[in-house]
């Protein structure tokens, strides 16, 4: 008889690594900055609050142009 966790297929996927939710972070964050975003502001910056920003890059693009103006 198999048990749960073999035929759940669910829970046997593998879990994502420390480190390449790091990478996958700091991807997002040199993004934000190339968008036009301060080093500054995006360091300060949770991962949830990155990922939202990230969501409408227009839209961030537009509002750092306005703020450089």
């Amino acid at each position: 008889m198999a048990s749960t966790q073999a035929r759940n297929k669910n829970r046997n996927r593998p879990t994502k690594s420390h480190s390449a939710r790091l990478k996958r972070q700091n991807d997002h964050k040199k993004r934000l900055v190339a968008l036009g975003m301060d080093q500054a502001t995006v360091d300060a910056m949770n991962p949830k609050d990155v990922r939202d920003k990230l969501k409408y890059p227009a839209k961030v693009a537009k509002e750092c142009a306005a703020n450089n103006s």
